[in-house]
């Protein structure tokens, strides 16, 4: 299992499937403070519709340069997405001490 390339949030109609999944936001340029470290990471999400889920975000986020990714499964391949987004989501939290956020 991967994450697929960055691409604008903005520009999640034409890249997120509509699917089920988990994807992750970024802030385009910088890094976010937390309490042990700084990361571009703001944001994970186990979706249902991974499209769908992106399309709003973008709609909620308009105007702020946030980048999206979303993890590739090869054809046939069994995944718990659910499971797998607990985990990236833990392991940010164990190595930055707080849930990914955006910055006001």
């Amino acid at each position: 299992m991967k994450f697929c390339r960055w691409y604008a949030l903005a520009d999640a109609v034409a890249h997120a499937p509509a699917a089920e999944g988990v994807l992750q936001l970024r802030v385009a340029e910088g890094l976010v403070d937390y309490p042990r470290g700084k990361s571009a990471m703001v944001y994970y999400a186990h979706a249902r519709d991974v499209r769908a889920a992106a399309i709003t975000l973008a709609a909620h986020h308009a105007g702020r340069n946030l980048w999206c990714r979303h993890l590739e499964i090869e054809p046939g391949t069994a995944v718990d997405y659910a499971a797998f987004h607990a985990k990236v989501r833990d392991e940010f939290v164990r190595r930055f001490g707080a849930e990914p956020a955006l910055p006001p």
